[in-house]
């Protein structure tokens, strides 16, 4: 499969490029999302693509969005993306784009977390409390929480960390009813997504949503939705308490990179071929054992 690293759309006005995804303007009320096959690691942007990649986080987008859309509205208009580019870019978005609402976006990450891991579980040994929720004392590296929480954190400019945040800050950002609101939504996705992904043999660890308003001032789901770039998957059969569980992302980068003699600032160090097929694999398989569909 070709990698896109990055798309040269001509027909309509690029907006950003992001991390993975490049935004074009369609009209004045909707924007087309292309996901490329690009990968960060420590906030790097690499120079070898993950071939696949961006199929795979727009297919789970879709999937997500279809099964969830009872609980929120979200961004998704069903146009096709092909029918909004030249037909010489057609191949460009195919499988890998989405043309969506253009939203008011919310500059607050809506995380949820299931499992102690990560940034939560840093904040958990140094303050026994995430985000300022307590959290009960001897719990362990990847525990089971007593239920979900929401601990969400405020977005960092470009190449930087977001930075893990109250939820009073979240009320002085938004005010008291859509902070409650968001809060409300992002419990109940999460919820629903790992009961459901529990049955196809992958744990939620934890997850981010992105959320927007509409000119009505409707909470809308947006951005990418459950994938492995916005959450932790684990396999069912691979989970431990007191370790980092296995996981259905750019592990294999991480873990190849941090052998390398590299000061985590860019240029990255090249991927070898067999990194880059392996993490191509992880993506396919998270994809095909939640969706139960077979390769993008």
């Amino acid at each position: 499969m070709k990698a896109l690293h990055q798309s040269t759309l001509h027909s309509l006005p690029l907006l950003a490029r992001g991390k993975v995804r490049d935004m074009y303007a369609v009209g004045e009320d909707k924007l087309l999302i292309v996901a490329s096959d690009r990968i960060s690691a420590f906030d790097v942007i690499l120079d070898d693509p993950i071939p696949g990649k961006g199929r795979v986080l727009t297919a789970l987008t879709e999937f997500w969005l279809d099964r969830l859309g009872h609980i929120v509205p979200n961004h998704a208009t069903g146009i096709a993306p092909e029918d909004v580019v030249a037909a010489d870019e057609r191949e460009q978005v195919a499988g890998r784009a989405m043309v969506v609402k253009r939203l008011k976006p919310i500059l607050i990450e809506a995380v949820a977390r299931g499992y102690l891991i990560g940034s939560g579980w840093n904040d958990y040994q140094a303050r026994g409390a995430i985000c300022g929720i307590a959290l009960p004392p001897g719990l362990r590296q990847a525990s089971r929480l007593p239920e979900p929480i929401f601990t969400p954190a405020a977005k960092a400019e470009f190449g930087s960390h977001d930075e893990n945040v109250d939820f009073a800050h979240v009320v002085a950002e938004v005010g008291g009813d859509l902070a409650e609101e968001i809060r409300r939504v992002t419990l109940a996705l999460y919820g629903e997504a790992a009961q459901y992904a529990a049955g196809q043999g992958i744990l939620i660890a934890d997850t981010k949503f992105e959320f927007g308003l509409d000119e009505a001032g409707r909470l809308h789901l947006m951005d990418e939705v459950l994938t492995p770039d916005s959450s932790r998957f684990w396999p069912i059969d691979g989970y431990a308490e007191g370790m980092s569980p296995p996981s259905f992302d750019k592990q294999f980068v991480r873990d190849w990179l941090e052998t390398q003699p590299w000061s985590k600032t860019p240029p990255a160090p090249r991927l070898p071929a067999d990194v880059i097929a392996r993490t191509a694999a992880k993506y396919e398989e998270a994809l095909m054992r939640l969706t139960q569909r077979q390769r993008v």
